[in-house]
């Protein structure tokens, strides 16, 4: 015995090639354990390679150090072919640390593209889900999966903390934790142990180069730039934004770069304008240092001793995690260790205002569902009908599969593809000009099946849950934004103030019976997990960022004590949020389910 803690452990760490991933390798290296590193770039991992091997020697351990480059934790084949090899090399993985990320968008979802919505998904939540996954292959008893999420994601009664410009990012890390929880539950059996935790803001070259630089441009982009319009604030982030703190001459060169853009864009290519335009790209680039650093300030004064956490500090965390004891202890938890205060005024409710359906009158409503089951047919249809009986101007459904025509033939209703940016902007561009204004959008989501296994789920079934509670709900939410503002405000975000609408998603039902395991309710709650926060956030953009009185309510039916949604309850509440009941209410999250019966 060497008296090393993880002697004879292999431990795997994604994105472990810099930042916090290459400190927690380093970590498990000096306590004795074999380590797999990983990671999209070889020359980053070559260099751990080398420190760990020099850390390993000094230590006087056994341990060894596999290096997995060109992997990324999205690719199914990748992570499959990685764990293949690691079991050959080390006959078993004893703890996979999910630590793989990206900072995703910085920009209101309303400019945010469905590709980078997209990829960010698939590294942050996806990517955790299949190391999870493929990973259990290769585990045995005593085997532990440690998640690092955000505490940006983690709820606290009847709070959500909102992370204005990172929409993809808090929908992500809500799920991880929510799945973290599920996994524990799953795997309690086979002796394996799965937590996650929240480390607050952390020293890193992604928060100060990426994070809180691509904020201070967003909302310079949003608020405005004297002698820049909003477009041309998005040509100083591109070009100069990514040189800031670099030397003089380089920083000088990028605002005439961007500068030269602009003068170019704008038919005045002639040296008097490029370099005044110089002038005024390198004073915005001063303006978003400053804001950078106030976010970075601000933020300083939320947390207990003003002070974010270290990179080793984090890996501190990570291996006490994983400790026997402690993660026995701990089992199933989010563990929240980002010391921050972080206030944020309650939008969680249990019942919403009814309104009379005279409210309804001559508005035009669009009922969107990606589900064919009979119970959210039936939903819709009577939702439908309601409105139309009420007086609404025009009740329009879009469902997504074409067999589900026929259940709609007395309303005006298409079958799209929810998947395609193109089709649903169009279909709601012609609803708006053949309608008149958009008032109210409801998406709903349906359910999925609680009763497959998370563990065990093959890849295929996953990216079907991610397309139906995230991507398309997403896509949802951003094209009915984008049609009840006035044409062009994508380019000038000023024409969003004043806005007017609602949109309200109808998440999935909590699980229904009289007696439902943990495990089922912890199943329940992934993707759930996964519209919170992403509701919070894209409120927070709405109101704060934008300065419209557009608002996104989600609508969670089914209770904690697992009886059937009240049908006409719930058809009522989720008409009234349509007709403006809580327009003027902090809560957007709604279990209408949970409330008295009078």
């Amino acid at each position: 015995m060497s008296g090393l803690k993880f002697d004879g452990k292999t431990v795997v760490v994604t994105g472990s090639g810099t930042g916090i991933g290459q400190a927690i390798a380093k970590r498990f290296a000096e306590a004795g354990a074999n380590i797999v590193i990983m990671g999209r770039r070889k020359e980053p991992l070559d260099q751990t390679a080398e420190i760990l091997n020099d850390i390993i020697k000094k230590a006087g351990s056994k341990g060894r150090v596999a290096t997995f480059p060109g992997v990324d934790v999205s690719d199914e084949e990748g992570i499959n072919t990685m764990f293949e090899g690691v079991k050959k090399q080390f006959g078993r993985v004893d703890i996979i640390v999910n630590n793989a990320g990206v900072s995703g968008p910085v920009k209101t979802f309303t400019n945010a593209s469905i590709k980078e919505f997209r990829e960010c998904v698939a590294i942050h939540l996806t990517g955790t889900f299949w190391t999870s996954a493929a990973g259990l292959k290769a585990m045995e008893k005593g085997g532990k999966i440690i998640t690092i999420s955000t505490f940006f994601s983690e709820e606290n009664r009847y709070e959500q903390r909102p992370y204005r410009f990172r929409t993809p990012y808090t929908a992500s890390q809500g799920a991880k934790n929510r799945l973290a929880e599920c996994l524990a539950w799953e795997l309690a059996e086979r002796g394996i142990r799965s937590i996650a935790t929240n480390p607050g803001p952390v020293h890193s070259d992604r928060i100060y180069k990426t994070v809180y630089p691509k904020a201070a441009a967003e909302f310079l982009r949003v608020g405005g730039y004297p002698g820049l319009s909003s477009t041309e604030v998005e040509v100083v982030t591109a070009k100069a934004l990514p040189y800031l703190g670099d030397a003089d001459d380089i920083v000088k060169k990028a605002c005439r770069d961007a500068a030269t853009e602009i003068a170019a864009k704008r038919g005045q290519p002639d040296e008097v304008t490029v370099s005044k335009l110089a002038e005024t790209v390198a004073g915005a680039l001063a303006k978003m240092q400053e804001i950078a650093e106030k976010i970075q300030g601000n933020t300083s004064k939320m947390i207990v001793d003003s002070e974010f956490l270290s990179q080793d500090e984090v890996a501190e965390m990570v291996l006490n995690l994983s400790d026997e004891k402690i993660s026995k202890l701990i089992n199933g938890r989010v563990i929240p260790n980002d010391r921050v205060f972080y206030p944020v005024k309650p939008i969680v409710g249990t019942g919403v205002d009814i309104l009379p359906g005279s409210e309804l009158k001559g508005k035009v409503i669009v009922l969107t569902t990606t589900s064919s089951a009979a119970k959210d047919v039936d939903r819709v249809k009577k939702i439908a009908g309601i409105a139309q009986v009420a007086g609404a101007k025009q009740v329009i459904v879009l469902y997504r599969n074409k067999a589900d025509e026929a259940h709609f033939k007395e309303f005006h209703s298409h079958a799209i593809d929810f998947l395609d940016e193109t089709a649903v902007r169009r279909i709601f561009n012609t609803a708006k000009t053949h309608f008149g204004p958009i008032d109210a959008v409801i998406h709903f989501t349906g359910d999925y099946d609680y009763n497959s296994a998370f563990s065990t789920m093959p890849r295929k079934q996953w990216e079907g849950l991610i397309d139906n509670f995230l991507y398309i709900p997403g896509m949802i939410v951003k094209e009915s934004v984008i049609a009840m503002a006035p044409e062009g405000a994508l380019a000038e975000p000023a024409k969003f103030k004043g806005t007017k609408g609602t949109v309200t998603l109808v998440g999935p039902d909590a699980p229904v019976g009289k007696k439902i395991s943990g495990t089922l309710r912890a199943r329940a709650d992934v993707f759930r997990g996964a519209l919170r926060p992403y509701t919070a956030t894209t409120n927070q953009e709405l109101g704060d960022v934008l300065g419209s009185n557009i608002k996104l309510h989600l609508v969670l039916a089914g209770n904690s004590e697992g009886a059937e949604p009240n049908a006409d309850r719930l058809h009522a509440s989720i008409l009234s949020l349509a007709a403006g009941a809580a327009l003027k209410r902090n809560e957007a999250i709604f279990y209408v389910d949970e409330a008295r019966n009078q």
